[in-house]
């Protein structure tokens, strides 16, 4: 799966250098720093090849050009105006001075997420954030561990899987709709819809993904946790010493130090993790005691046992006792799973949401064709087949993946040197053009997913502009012959090769499923409060001034 990358991209706090007494808390800073000062060392004395490639200075030996890279606001105008300026690959400078490198050239992506990708594995940052956050799961594993659990994982997002899923997604749907007409009973009514959103999709992945209901989607009543969740990525932006000391302590220590030092942010961060974990499970000791029961006892919880975990832990009990995975990892992929399908979900959503209400005709569009339909079939909820084939509906979705992607960036790191292929040469310093990159080991790609989604050499002049109907005619020769690695449409919404998002399909039809029921209903038109999208390794919508997340949209029953 593709996880928001926020947690990696962090602005500068000083919890450490606050802590009043020499503790082990601040032995570990010491270390941390420590360690941080001789790798900046090392870097500076071996010079490389790659330091020959062309990027932006950095405002910040600490933070390096990652605050301008994750800044919430001008981020993504940054990637664009560093690609505009230097090309397909940029030389960034990371934390502590560290190389690394902003990347949209298709060939090089093809390099680093197929060809090559034994040697890009996700930077061991990450690894070790996520293995406190979310446990043992996909997000924190790879080698064999990963390989096993993603073969594990895999049939359960099957097309005859999704299948069964369309009528829990129906339910879910008709459940939200039922929620904002409640909302809107006395007219037009202004309805943050980024709530609705958030909640909606966590519902769609408790009943599909763990058969297990999080939030009845009663108006005020929101779930423990979503409004916990919701603020697991912000927290993360204030620890950046702590992720970079992570990786070279143990996981249990991590943890220990996480739960032990004295910093608010920290804090809150655990006790998130700990609703998460208090989640995951409670639910895992659900679906064992129904499945140990038998199938009656299956039959009776949601989903019936349709959904994704009690697939997975079936197919576990078949395996080999050595080959089972043990419950740690079965916590570590149900955390990751619920995250991951709840963040992105609920930013694509709420991406869809605000653009028909800034585009009336693109809604009237897409509800007259969701309504022939219905009248045409006199049927009340749609197949999967039957919503698969509706085009402007799916063309609408592709536009809004491709020009709109959730998450604009995934992360890789090197593990040994390597040289990356370019489509197109960049110049570097010297003024000698380069068709190819040597890359030393250590140094992280920061794959520029939405960049190579908009780039007007691949899709066009009108690569920036919000057209559904792209999709409806034949693509430009150029989409095809830039032979994008991504595992949809040609684009690098959901990456690609063996480590591309697995569940793009089950958002695909979870969101066609809940689009499709409120258009039927209601009318979005745009509220007078401005919305700018922020990003933090996600986007997400805010009102103009505000210091908090929300989507003000007036809705009007039909």
């Amino acid at each position: 799966m593709v996880l928001a990358p926020s947690f990696y991209f962090l602005k500068p706090s000083h919890w450490l250098m606050s802590i009043p007494t020499p503790d082990v808390s601040t032995y570990a800073a010491v270390f941390g720093l420590s360690v941080a000062a001789l790798y900046w060392l090392v870097n500076l004395l071996n010079s490389h090849p790659f330091d020959n490639v062309r990027g932006p200075r950095s405002p910040s030996w600490l933070k390096g050009n990652r605050v301008q890279l994750f800044d919430p606001i001008d981020g993504i105008r940054f990637m664009h105006d560093i690609t505009q300026k230097y090309g397909g690959v940029v030389r960034l400078q990371g934390v502590f001075g560290a190389r690394e490198m902003f990347v949209s050239d298709p060939l090089a992506l093809h390099s680093i997420s197929v060809k090559d990708a034994a040697n890009w594995q996700q930077p061991a940052e990450v690894l070790a954030t996520n293995s406190v956050v979310f446990g043992e799961g996909l997000t924190s594993t790879h080698g064999e561990i990963h390989r096993k659990q993603r073969r594990m994982v895999n049939p359960a997002f099957s097309t005859t899987h999704m299948r069964n899923l369309v009528p829990i997604f129906y339910t879910v749907g008709k459940q939200l709709r039922a929620a904002i007409s409640a909302d809107v009973t006395s007219g037009p009514q202004e309805v943050d819809m980024l709530s609705w959103t958030a909640r909606s999709a966590l519902e769609l992945i408790g009943q599909s993904g763990l058969g297990y209901s999080f939030d009845k989607l009663t108006v005020d009543e929101p779930n423990e946790y979503t409004s916990a969740v919701k603020n697991l990525l912000p927290l993360t932006f204030q620890i950046p010493v702590a992720r970079a000391i992570a990786p070279w302590l143990p996981l249990k220590l991590r943890r220990f130090l996480a739960e032990i030092i004295p910093s608010g942010t920290l804090k809150q961060l655990m006790h998130i993790v700990g609703i998460m974990d208090r989640n995951a499970r409670e639910v895992l000791r659900s679906k064992r005691n129904a499945i140990e029961e038998g199938q009656e006892a299956v039959q009776q919880q949601i989903a019936a046992g349709k959904d994704l975990i009690s697939i997975l832990l079936c197919a576990n009990l078949k395996e080999k006792e050595a080959d089972r995975l043990p419950e740690s990892q079965l916590l570590g992929l149900m955390n990751g799973l619920i995250f991951a399908a709840m963040d992105t979900t609920s930013s694509a959503f709420a991406r869809m949401l605000h653009v028909l209400a800034l585009n009336p005709e693109i809604q009237d569009r897409l509800r007259q064709e969701v309504l022939t339909i219905h009248r045409q079939l006199g049927a009340e909820d749609l197949s999967y087949d039957v919503l698969s084939d509706l085009p402007y509906l799916d063309a609408f979705c592709r536009e809004i993946l491709r020009l709109y992607a959730p998450v604009p960036l995934n992360l890789r790191t090197a593990i040994k040197d390597t040289t990356l292929p370019l489509s197109s040469p960049i110049i570097g310093k010297d003024g000698v053009e380069n068709r190819t990159i040597h890359v030393p080991a250590g140094t992280t790609a920061f794959g520029g997913l939405l960049i190579a989604n908009t780039s007007a050499e691949i899709w066009g002049p009108d690569a920036h502009e919000f057209n559904p109907d792209r999709w409806l005619a034949p693509l430009p020769a150029s989409v095809k012959d830039a032979h994008l690695p991504g595992i949809y449409s040609h684009m690098m919404t959901f990456w690609g090769g063996g480590s591309a998002c697995f569940s793009f399909k089950f958002s695909q039809l979870e969101l066609k499923v809940v689009l499709s029921i409120l258009l039927q209903s209601f009318r979005f038109s745009p509220s007078k409060k401005e919305i700018i999208w922020r990003q933090s390794g996600l986007q997400f919508p805010s009102v103009a001034g505000a210091t908090s997340l929300g989507m003000p949209v007036i809705v009007e029953t039909l």
